[in-house]
């Protein structure tokens, strides 16, 4: 379980998002980080039970990412992010393509999300076709009332404001395929990620999203 101390550590750190202050409360930091990897690791299993592509053997230390920003091309110097992100790739340890993600911070900032955000080109090609060809096996998965009672509108994510090249702008799934990303997403609340369980429920709600990451892999293989 996440616990409330590590919730505590981020909202200081967003109020004092400053080199000083964070060598200052580093013991607190790594504190809250080793919390984030036992999660992880709990995380792990309850998801492999969800999606078999997910490794339960992973370490936990290579899905928990960096807490430190580039901040070389940014106009936004703060040198820490003020949350803790939890990658759960289906590719081994490689990062990319259909996957899962949890994002821990407080304030009700927490959120669980799967799908593929922002696909390389020749993905997005591929996903594109494959909308083309079985758009009703996605719609099936999208508008079903459970994914959208818990995820709202997939297609509201942001769209090309042109029609992408090779279809045309009569294509009845044309809201689909105009899409950037393919993404499920839903918020956590405070009370519910230091829960005992919300590894558990965590991973139950990914079960929705299971079957949209396969109609994404089958698409890319």
């Amino acid at each position: 379980m996440i616990n409330q101390e590590s919730l505590e550590f981020l909202k200081d750190l967003a109020a004092n998002n400053n080199r000083e202050w964070f060598s200052e409360n580093k013991g607190r930091y790594e504190k809250a980080r080793e919390n984030v990897i036992e999660f992880t690791s709990e995380l792990l299993g309850e998801m492999h039970q969800v999606d078999p592509a997910i490794d339960e053997a992973l370490d936990p230390k290579k899905c928990v990412m960096r807490i430190y920003r580039d901040i070389r091309f940014r106009k936004d110097k703060t040198p820490y992010k003020i949350n803790f992100g939890i990658s759960l790739p289906t590719q081994g340890i490689r990062l990319g393509g259909a996957e899962y993600y949890l994002q821990i911070q407080p304030d009700g900032n927490s959120f669980i999300a799967g799908g593929y955000w922002m696909p390389e080109a020749t993905h997005l090609k591929a996903i594109r076709q494959e909308i083309d060809y079985n758009a009703h096996d996605l719609k099936q998965i999208i508008d079903a009332p459970e994914f959208v009672r818990l995820f709202g509108n997939f297609r509201a994510q942001e769209q090309l404001k042109t029609v992408p090249q090779g279809y045309s702008a009569e294509n009845e799934n044309i809201d689909l395929l105009k899409l950037k990303s393919f993404i499920a997403w839903h918020k956590i609340s405070d009370k519910d990620i230091v829960k005992k369980n919300a590894a558990k429920q965590i991973a139950q709600e990914c079960k929705l999203i299971y079957p949209l990451n396969v109609f994404l892999r089958n698409a890319m293989a």
